[in-house]
Protein backbone atom coordinates (compact mmCIF):
# COMPACT_ATOMS: atom_id res chain seq x y z
CA UNK A 1 0.00 0.00 0.00
CA UNK A 2 1.61 3.29 -0.83
CA UNK A 3 1.99 6.10 1.72
CA UNK A 4 -0.32 9.36 0.95
CA UNK A 5 2.18 12.45 0.94
CA UNK A 6 0.07 13.62 3.97
CA UNK A 7 1.78 10.18 5.70
CA UNK A 8 5.00 11.12 4.57
CA UNK A 9 4.99 14.66 5.23
CA UNK A 10 3.50 13.83 8.91
CA UNK A 11 6.19 11.67 9.04
CA UNK A 12 8.72 13.83 8.62
CA UNK A 13 7.38 16.69 10.70
CA UNK A 14 8.46 14.24 13.75
CA UNK A 15 12.17 14.22 12.84
CA UNK A 16 14.87 17.76 12.70
CA UNK A 17 15.00 19.38 9.47
CA UNK A 18 18.14 18.15 8.21
CA UNK A 19 18.30 15.13 9.52
CA UNK A 20 18.26 12.80 6.25
CA UNK A 21 21.05 11.88 4.81
CA UNK A 22 21.87 11.26 0.92
CA UNK A 23 20.38 7.35 0.91
CA UNK A 24 17.49 8.14 3.05
CA UNK A 25 16.51 11.26 1.48
CA UNK A 26 16.79 9.55 -2.17
CA UNK A 27 14.55 7.02 -1.59
CA UNK A 28 11.73 9.31 0.25
CA UNK A 29 12.34 11.25 -2.83
CA UNK A 30 11.73 8.61 -5.41
CA UNK A 31 8.30 7.65 -3.73
CA UNK A 32 7.01 11.06 -2.31
CA UNK A 33 7.23 13.19 -5.97
CA UNK A 34 6.15 9.95 -7.85
CA UNK A 35 3.01 10.31 -5.45
CA UNK A 36 2.68 14.00 -5.98
CA UNK A 37 2.91 13.78 -9.82
CA UNK A 38 0.44 11.05 -10.10
CA UNK A 39 -1.63 13.00 -7.84
CA UNK A 40 -1.56 16.16 -10.17
CA UNK A 41 -2.08 14.25 -13.28
CA UNK A 42 -5.29 13.12 -12.38
CA UNK A 43 -6.36 15.76 -10.77
CA UNK A 44 -4.69 19.23 -13.50
CA UNK A 45 -6.06 18.04 -16.62
CA UNK A 46 -3.43 20.91 -18.12
CA UNK A 47 -0.55 18.93 -15.98
CA UNK A 48 -2.12 15.66 -17.64
CA UNK A 49 -1.68 17.14 -20.82
CA UNK A 50 1.72 18.20 -20.40
CA UNK A 51 3.03 15.11 -19.00
CA UNK A 52 1.06 13.23 -22.26
CA UNK A 53 2.79 15.29 -24.21
CA UNK A 54 6.47 14.48 -22.81
CA UNK A 55 5.34 10.68 -23.16
CA UNK A 56 5.98 10.76 -19.30
CA UNK A 57 4.73 7.45 -17.58
CA UNK A 58 3.26 8.82 -13.94
CA UNK A 59 2.26 5.53 -12.66
CA UNK A 60 5.64 4.14 -12.36
CA UNK A 61 7.84 5.79 -9.45
CA UNK A 62 10.59 7.82 -10.86
CA UNK A 63 14.14 8.84 -9.39
CA UNK A 64 14.09 13.02 -8.61
CA UNK A 65 16.42 14.00 -11.97
CA UNK A 66 13.47 12.30 -13.42
CA UNK A 67 10.34 13.99 -12.50
CA UNK A 68 8.97 15.97 -15.20
CA UNK A 69 9.76 20.03 -14.36
CA UNK A 70 7.72 22.91 -14.96
CA UNK A 71 9.09 26.63 -15.84
CA UNK A 72 8.58 28.47 -13.20
CA UNK A 73 6.65 31.09 -15.80
CA UNK A 74 4.31 28.90 -16.54
CA UNK A 75 2.22 29.90 -13.32
CA UNK A 76 1.67 33.38 -14.89
CA UNK A 77 -0.02 32.18 -18.18
CA UNK A 78 -2.50 29.69 -16.91
CA UNK A 79 -4.28 28.74 -13.62
CA UNK A 80 -2.81 25.27 -12.26
CA UNK A 81 -4.86 23.39 -9.64
CA UNK A 82 -5.70 19.89 -8.44
CA UNK A 83 -8.16 20.57 -6.02
CA UNK A 84 -11.53 22.00 -7.15
CA UNK A 85 -12.00 25.33 -6.40
CA UNK A 86 -14.31 25.49 -4.12
CA UNK A 87 -11.90 24.00 -1.46
CA UNK A 88 -9.39 26.64 -2.74
CA UNK A 89 -8.64 28.77 0.59
CA UNK A 90 -6.10 31.16 -0.52
CA UNK A 91 -5.19 32.95 -3.87
CA UNK A 92 -1.28 33.81 -3.80
CA UNK A 93 0.35 35.65 -5.70
CA UNK A 94 3.76 36.44 -6.78
CA UNK A 95 5.73 39.55 -6.76
CA UNK A 96 6.43 41.36 -10.02
CA UNK A 97 7.32 45.01 -11.73
CA UNK A 98 4.34 47.24 -12.92
CA UNK A 99 3.01 45.41 -15.92
CA UNK A 100 4.22 42.02 -15.22
CA UNK A 101 1.92 39.28 -14.91
CA UNK A 102 1.88 37.14 -11.64
CA UNK A 103 2.03 33.58 -10.38
CA UNK A 104 -1.25 32.82 -9.15
CA UNK A 105 -1.11 30.13 -6.98
CA UNK A 106 -3.84 27.55 -5.41
CA UNK A 107 -3.95 26.60 -1.95
CA UNK A 108 -6.61 24.51 -0.09
CA UNK A 109 -6.41 24.39 3.81
CA UNK A 110 -3.79 21.81 4.27
CA UNK A 111 -1.50 22.93 1.50
CA UNK A 112 -1.62 26.00 3.25
CA UNK A 113 -0.87 24.56 6.85
CA UNK A 114 1.90 22.39 6.04
CA UNK A 115 3.63 25.71 4.42
CA UNK A 116 3.14 27.41 7.59
CA UNK A 117 4.26 24.11 9.85
CA UNK A 118 7.43 23.24 8.00
CA UNK A 119 8.84 26.81 7.77
CA UNK A 120 7.99 26.73 11.50
CA UNK A 121 10.09 23.69 11.78
CA UNK A 122 12.99 25.10 9.18
CA UNK A 123 13.08 28.45 10.85
CA UNK A 124 12.96 27.63 14.40
CA UNK A 125 16.19 24.98 14.00
CA UNK A 126 17.98 28.01 13.66
CA UNK A 127 16.12 30.23 16.10
CA UNK A 128 14.72 28.01 19.00
CA UNK A 129 11.34 27.40 19.90
CA UNK A 130 11.01 30.58 21.84
CA UNK A 131 9.25 33.62 20.04
CA UNK A 132 11.80 36.60 20.07
CA UNK A 133 10.84 40.48 20.23
CA UNK A 134 10.37 41.14 16.04
CA UNK A 135 11.65 44.35 14.66
CA UNK A 136 10.73 43.94 11.09
CA UNK A 137 12.68 46.30 9.00
CA UNK A 138 9.97 47.53 6.72
CA UNK A 139 6.47 49.36 6.90
CA UNK A 140 3.40 48.53 8.48
CA UNK A 141 1.58 49.62 4.61
CA UNK A 142 3.29 46.66 3.20
CA UNK A 143 0.23 44.55 5.18
CA UNK A 144 -2.29 46.16 3.73
CA UNK A 145 -1.30 48.24 0.89
CA UNK A 146 -1.70 45.85 -2.46
CA UNK A 147 0.99 48.06 -4.85
CA UNK A 148 3.34 46.55 -2.20
CA UNK A 149 2.18 43.21 -3.89
CA UNK A 150 1.08 40.49 -1.70
CA UNK A 151 3.95 38.32 -1.64
CA UNK A 152 5.64 40.76 0.83
CA UNK A 153 3.11 41.42 2.88
CA UNK A 154 2.67 37.25 2.91
CA UNK A 155 6.30 37.02 3.96
CA UNK A 156 6.15 39.33 6.94
CA UNK A 157 2.63 38.15 8.48
CA UNK A 158 4.57 34.43 8.01
CA UNK A 159 7.69 35.31 9.43
CA UNK A 160 5.68 37.34 12.11
CA UNK A 161 4.94 33.80 13.53
CA UNK A 162 8.27 33.25 15.06
CA UNK A 163 7.37 37.30 17.10
CA UNK A 164 5.89 38.61 19.94
CA UNK A 165 5.38 42.12 20.49
CA UNK A 166 6.36 43.29 16.82
CA UNK A 167 7.52 46.73 15.60
CA UNK A 168 7.97 48.20 12.16
CA UNK A 169 11.25 50.03 11.45
CA UNK A 170 9.98 52.14 8.50
CA UNK A 171 7.36 54.48 8.82
CA UNK A 172 4.71 55.05 5.65
CA UNK A 173 7.10 57.07 3.85
CA UNK A 174 9.75 54.49 3.60
CA UNK A 175 12.22 56.29 6.03
CA UNK A 176 13.35 54.49 9.37
CA UNK A 177 11.73 55.79 12.84
CA UNK A 178 14.75 55.73 14.60
CA UNK A 179 13.54 57.05 17.98
CA UNK A 180 10.82 54.15 17.74
CA UNK A 181 13.33 51.28 16.82
CA UNK A 182 15.30 52.80 20.20
CA UNK A 183 12.43 52.66 22.44
CA UNK A 184 11.51 49.00 20.80
CA UNK A 185 15.18 48.15 21.77
CA UNK A 186 15.47 49.73 25.56
CA UNK A 187 12.55 47.89 26.22
CA UNK A 188 13.66 44.35 25.21
CA UNK A 189 17.22 45.23 26.07
CA UNK A 190 19.00 42.13 27.38
CA UNK A 191 16.82 40.05 25.12
CA UNK A 192 17.78 38.26 22.32
CA UNK A 193 15.91 40.30 18.99
CA UNK A 194 14.54 38.99 15.83
CA UNK A 195 14.79 41.06 12.55
CA UNK A 196 13.17 40.30 9.07
CA UNK A 197 12.67 42.34 6.15
CA UNK A 198 13.65 42.35 2.12
CA UNK A 199 17.17 42.48 1.34
CA UNK A 200 17.39 45.28 -0.64
CA UNK A 201 14.85 47.04 1.29
CA UNK A 202 17.23 46.55 4.32
CA UNK A 203 20.18 47.92 2.29
CA UNK A 204 18.51 51.15 1.08
CA UNK A 205 16.18 52.20 3.87
CA UNK A 206 18.19 50.92 7.12
CA UNK A 207 21.74 50.48 6.92
CA UNK A 208 22.01 53.16 4.44
CA UNK A 209 19.97 55.46 6.30
CA UNK A 210 21.47 54.62 9.55
CA UNK A 211 25.33 55.29 7.89
CA UNK A 212 23.63 58.16 7.11
CA UNK A 213 22.22 59.45 10.68
CA UNK A 214 25.92 57.86 11.77
CA UNK A 215 23.14 55.80 14.44
CA UNK A 216 24.15 52.07 15.58
CA UNK A 217 21.55 50.59 16.73
CA UNK A 218 23.66 48.80 19.11
CA UNK A 219 21.41 45.40 19.49
CA UNK A 220 23.61 42.93 22.07
CA UNK A 221 22.00 39.91 20.56
CA UNK A 222 20.21 39.53 17.45
CA UNK A 223 19.16 37.48 14.31
CA UNK A 224 18.34 39.16 11.13
CA UNK A 225 16.14 37.03 8.14
CA UNK A 226 16.26 38.33 4.87
CA UNK A 227 15.05 37.02 1.65
CA UNK A 228 14.97 38.90 -1.79
CA UNK A 229 16.43 39.56 -4.97
CA UNK A 230 20.55 40.78 -5.13
CA UNK A 231 20.34 42.72 -8.49
CA UNK A 232 19.69 46.17 -7.51
CA UNK A 233 23.04 45.44 -4.99
CA UNK A 234 25.19 43.62 -6.96
CA UNK A 235 24.89 46.10 -9.61
CA UNK A 236 26.26 48.30 -6.62
CA UNK A 237 29.38 45.85 -6.31
CA UNK A 238 27.64 44.61 -2.50
CA UNK A 239 28.12 41.22 -2.10
CA UNK A 240 26.73 39.06 0.95
CA UNK A 241 30.33 39.51 2.77
CA UNK A 242 29.81 43.10 2.19
CA UNK A 243 25.94 42.84 3.16
CA UNK A 244 26.61 41.54 6.30
CA UNK A 245 29.55 43.31 7.41
CA UNK A 246 27.51 46.34 7.01
CA UNK A 247 24.08 45.29 8.53
CA UNK A 248 26.43 44.49 11.97
CA UNK A 249 28.04 48.06 11.67
CA UNK A 250 24.74 49.34 12.29
CA UNK A 251 22.70 47.61 13.62
CA UNK A 252 25.17 45.71 16.36
CA UNK A 253 25.77 41.96 17.72
CA UNK A 254 23.01 40.69 14.81
CA UNK A 255 23.95 37.06 13.42
CA UNK A 256 22.53 37.56 9.03
CA UNK A 257 20.50 34.60 7.53
CA UNK A 258 19.62 34.93 3.56
CA UNK A 259 16.80 32.52 2.89
CA UNK A 260 15.88 31.98 -0.62
CA UNK A 261 12.17 30.93 -1.53
CA UNK A 262 9.42 31.95 -3.86
CA UNK A 263 5.86 32.29 -4.14
CA UNK A 264 5.26 29.36 -6.14
CA UNK A 265 6.68 26.82 -3.45
CA UNK A 266 6.55 28.92 -0.07
CA UNK A 267 7.20 26.99 2.95
CA UNK A 268 9.81 25.17 1.71
CA UNK A 269 12.68 28.00 1.97
CA UNK A 270 16.30 27.37 2.15
CA UNK A 271 18.34 28.91 4.66
CA UNK A 272 21.99 29.91 4.40
CA UNK A 273 24.16 28.84 7.09
CA UNK A 274 27.00 29.91 9.38
CA UNK A 275 29.08 28.81 6.40
CA UNK A 276 27.51 31.11 3.84
CA UNK A 277 25.93 27.86 2.28
CA UNK A 278 22.43 27.55 1.04
CA UNK A 279 20.43 24.82 2.47
CA UNK A 280 17.95 22.25 1.39
CA UNK A 281 15.88 20.75 4.25
CA UNK A 282 14.24 17.26 4.47
CA UNK A 283 11.52 19.21 2.80
CA UNK A 284 13.33 20.35 -0.31
CA UNK A 285 16.16 19.38 -2.89
CA UNK A 286 17.38 20.84 -5.74
CA UNK A 287 18.50 20.13 -9.13
CA UNK A 288 20.85 22.26 -11.18
CA UNK A 289 20.05 21.63 -14.90
CA UNK A 290 22.60 22.01 -18.11
CA UNK A 291 21.46 24.75 -20.01
CA UNK A 292 21.93 22.74 -23.47
CA UNK A 293 20.04 20.01 -22.38
CA UNK A 294 18.30 20.46 -19.27
CA UNK A 295 20.37 17.41 -17.83
CA UNK A 296 21.12 17.23 -14.41
CA UNK A 297 24.58 18.88 -13.62
CA UNK A 298 27.26 17.68 -11.39
CA UNK A 299 28.48 19.23 -8.29
CA UNK A 300 30.43 22.16 -9.36
CA UNK A 301 28.98 22.66 -12.20
CA UNK A 302 27.05 25.87 -12.57
CA UNK A 303 23.42 25.73 -14.32
CA UNK A 304 19.76 26.48 -13.87
CA UNK A 305 18.62 25.87 -10.69
CA UNK A 306 15.50 23.36 -10.53
CA UNK A 307 13.68 23.58 -7.25
CA UNK A 308 11.80 20.33 -5.82
CA UNK A 309 9.13 20.37 -2.94
CA UNK A 310 7.10 17.86 -0.55
CA UNK A 311 4.75 20.72 0.07
CA UNK A 312 2.87 21.58 -3.37
CA UNK A 313 -0.58 19.24 -3.02
CA UNK A 314 -3.08 21.50 -4.34
CA UNK A 315 -1.32 22.77 -7.17
CA UNK A 316 1.48 21.49 -9.47
CA UNK A 317 4.08 22.98 -8.58
CA UNK A 318 6.66 20.82 -6.75
CA UNK A 319 9.18 20.17 -8.97
CA UNK A 320 9.94 24.12 -11.10
CA UNK A 321 12.32 24.93 -13.34
CA UNK A 322 13.36 28.69 -12.01
CA UNK A 323 15.30 31.41 -13.81
CA UNK A 324 18.40 31.40 -11.46
CA UNK A 325 21.24 29.99 -12.08
CA UNK A 326 23.67 28.34 -9.54
CA UNK A 327 25.62 25.49 -8.33
CA UNK A 328 25.34 22.42 -5.89
CA UNK A 329 28.68 22.73 -3.48
CA UNK A 330 28.59 19.24 -1.84
CA UNK A 331 26.12 16.79 0.49
CA UNK A 332 26.05 15.92 3.81
CA UNK A 333 29.38 17.17 4.27
CA UNK A 334 28.59 20.98 4.68
CA UNK A 335 31.17 22.11 8.28
CA UNK A 336 27.72 23.51 10.12
CA UNK A 337 26.57 19.57 10.30
CA UNK A 338 23.40 19.70 8.37
CA UNK A 339 22.38 17.13 6.20
CA UNK A 340 21.49 17.52 2.33
CA UNK A 341 22.75 19.12 -0.55
CA UNK A 342 23.90 22.74 0.02
CA UNK A 343 24.58 25.40 -2.80
CA UNK A 344 25.29 28.59 -4.57
CA UNK A 345 23.25 31.24 -6.10
CA UNK A 346 25.05 32.91 -8.97
CA UNK A 347 22.06 35.27 -9.71
CA UNK A 348 19.21 35.75 -12.56
CA UNK A 349 19.93 34.47 -15.83
CA UNK A 350 19.96 36.92 -18.68
CA UNK A 351 16.65 37.98 -19.90
CA UNK A 352 14.48 36.89 -16.85
CA UNK A 353 11.82 39.03 -15.51
CA UNK A 354 13.17 40.70 -12.41
CA UNK A 355 10.88 38.98 -9.87
CA UNK A 356 12.11 39.04 -5.84
CA UNK A 357 9.73 41.15 -3.68
CA UNK A 358 13.08 44.08 -2.60
CA UNK A 359 14.11 44.30 -6.27
CA UNK A 360 10.68 44.95 -7.90
CA UNK A 361 9.78 47.54 -4.85
CA UNK A 362 9.20 51.12 -6.60
CA UNK A 363 8.72 54.33 -4.49
CA UNK A 364 5.43 56.08 -5.32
Amino acid sequence: MRKTMEDILEELLQTSPYSLDKAEKRALYRKALSELTRRHYAACPEYQRILDALGFDAEADHELEEQPMLPVRLFKEYELLSVPREEVAKIMTSSGTSGQRVSKIFLDKTNTKNQTRVLTEIISSYIGKKRLPLLILDTRLALRDRSMFSARGAGIVGFSTFGRDTAYALNENMEIDIPAVQEFLKKHEGESILLFGYTYMIWQYAVCALREAGVCLQIGEGRLFHIGGWKKLKEQAVDSLKYNEAVREVLGNVAVYNYYGMAEQLGSVFVECEHGHMHCSNYSDVVIRRPADFSAAETGERGLIELVSLLPTSYPGHVLLTEDEGEILGEDDCPCGRKGKYFRIHGRIRGAEIRGCSDTYERH
